[in-house]
């Protein structure tokens, strides 16, 4: 069955229609009219979740388990429509669109079954020591509680799995926050449908209407007024640097700051040292090659920076070269975005003391890869080099030798990932460039490659600035929901007035 979305916002359980509306813009199929955000609709939405949070954020860790994978069934209930109108709107294929709402099923569960454990309480108790001089101890118990309302913006590059019912919104429900999101303007069919699945999974578990909102994407008034909405206790985003940056300057300048869980951008550095080198620089160069293109480089954590020395290079190049001859144009997820990756390229292809190993001509919303090769030198003397440019593009950087590989370590911006490729004989090398790399980035890969990122407890999908802008916290896997809580000591407080059974 097809799906025909009706365009309109999803607020406090009622479908509202907006006075002004905007077309999609697939990558095939019709366009569909969709209703404008605005301000009002903006008000309407976090005051719901105001309201539904009184009885949400005290609601048991069983009844938001079972919200959790209410949600999960409705998804899985709508799996071809979803595949439908997602890869109409975003032009990724579908077994793509698949793998990603399987991923997105995936954690409404994996925080389903974290709750229900209840080690997220993080629960500490200091006994009552009233003998003890010169003065007594209180009995005090300390517990992680929900913040309250969490506005989520939806990501262009996962229509789902990061987006309407992705990552953030899970892990804020899994904690008791309602939820208001701002719809990505790239895939607003995509966004309703999950709405729609999140709205009768409401119904079933008789939740308050208010705990998720859906307002589809506006001017620029709507993601500024949803953020400096007073009630509104924290922010989830995923795209790029410069919005992020202004979202994140909003949050802080308001007259009671709130924390903006933004992931901004990475270039994610792959390190080859000379014993990997030596032994499979072209089994390196052809999967590097394989995972810059993987979805038209449209992953945070695609590897967009190869640091090799110079003398090594060579095998490296010639197998990612003929890796990259093979990659035929891919259809980018807006023409926004095929356009800012040509400027991205353009720059690159511009700067000096860069050599162009391969290309290939783009056209509107297509993207062909494209390699480019310099020095440790120049890049350590052009900042712009190490920005990233989001889409199939690499850039390999030649080091004189081992120190110059880890002064250029030392000048990387805070990432998502590092990547060391070694073998047992580059250990001591290894070992020197473990404490820098540790210091730039939320997870450090050896003989791998970044692209997927597993929905797990060990995981941390965050890094220093500019990779996100709260380097303590992940936006993928269970430790996320820490982001949406705060710990609360009770001080000789009877256990029945506590909002959770302490467990001994």
């Amino acid at each position: 069955m097809t799906f025909q979305p009706h365009g309109k916002h999803l607020i406090a359980g009622t479908w509202v229609a907006g006075e002004t509306s905007f077309s999609s813009d697939p990558a095939h199929g019709a366009a569909h009219s969709f209703a404008v955000g605005t301000p009002a609709h903006i008000d309407a939405a976090v005051q719901a979740a105001e309201q539904a949070f009184w009885s949400f954020g005290y609601s048991s860790r069983d009844q938001r388990a079972a919200f959790l994978n209410a949600i999960a069934d409705q998804i899985e209930a709508r799996s071809a429509e979803i595949t439908e109108i997602g890869t109409q709107e975003s032009g990724l294929p579908e077994a793509r669109l698949q793998g990603e709402r399987g991923r997105t099923v995936g954690q409404l569960r994996l925080f389903a079954s974290h709750i229900l454990a209840g080690t997220y309480l993080d629960q500490r108790h200091d006994v009552a020591m009233p003998e003890r001089a010169p003065l007594p101890r209180p009995d005090m118990k300390m517990i992680q509680r929900p913040i309250g309302p969490v506005a989520v913006f939806g990501a262009s590059n996962f229509p789902l799995a990061f987006s309407t019912a992705g990552g953030d919104t899970a892990a804020a429900l899994a904690a008791g926050c309602p939820v208001v999101v701002k719809g990505h303007a790239a895939h607003p069919g995509t966004s309703e449908i999950i709405a729609e699945a999140i709205h009768a999974a409401i119904k079933t578990c008789d939740m308050h209407p208010g705990v998720f909102s859906l307002v589809h994407d506006g001017k620029h008034d709507v993601g500024h007024s949803l953020v400096q909405h007073p009630l509104i206790r924290a922010v989830g985003f995923t795209g790029s640097l410069g919005g992020g940056r202004a979202l994140f300057d909003l949050c802080a300048q308001r007259p009671e700051p709130i924390p903006f869980f933004g992931e901004l951008g990475s270039v994610n550095p792959v390190f080859i040292l000379p014993e990997a080198a030596a032994q499979r620089a072209g089994e390196i160069g052809a999967g590097w090659a394989g995972s810059l293109t993987m979805g038209a480089g449209q992953f945070c954590t695609n590897p967009g920076i190869v640091v090799i020395l110079k003398d090594q290079a060579g095998d490296f190049s010639k197998a990612a070269i003929a890796e990259l001859e093979k990659t035929h144009a891919q259809t980018m997820l807006t023409d926004g975005i095929a356009a800012a990756y040509r400027d991205g390229q353009h720059r690159i292809a511009t700067a000096d003391g860069v050599q162009e190993l391969f290309t290939a001509s783009c056209n509107q919303r297509e993207a062909t890869p494209h390699l480019y090769q310099t020095t440790a030198t120049e890049w350590l003397s052009n900042e712009t080099l190490g920005e990233e440019v989001f889409g199939p593009l690499g850039l390999i950087v030649l080091a004189d030798d081992l120190t110059q590989m880890q002064q250029l370590a030392h000048a990387l911006q805070g990432q998502l990932t590092c990547t060391l490729f070694m073998e047992e004989g580059d250990m001591a090398a290894a070992q020197t460039m473990m404490p820098v790399l540790e210091r730039k980035a939320g997870r450090i890969l050896r003989n791998g490659f970044p692209t997927g990122v597993e929905v797990s407890d060990a995981m941390v999908h965050g890094g220093p600035y500019p990779a996100s802008t709260n380097f303590g916290a992940t936006s993928v896997g269970t430790l996320s929901i820490r982001r949406f809580l705060r710990p609360v000591c009770y001080q000789n407080i009877p256990d029945d007035l506590l909002p959770e059974k302490f467990q001994a």
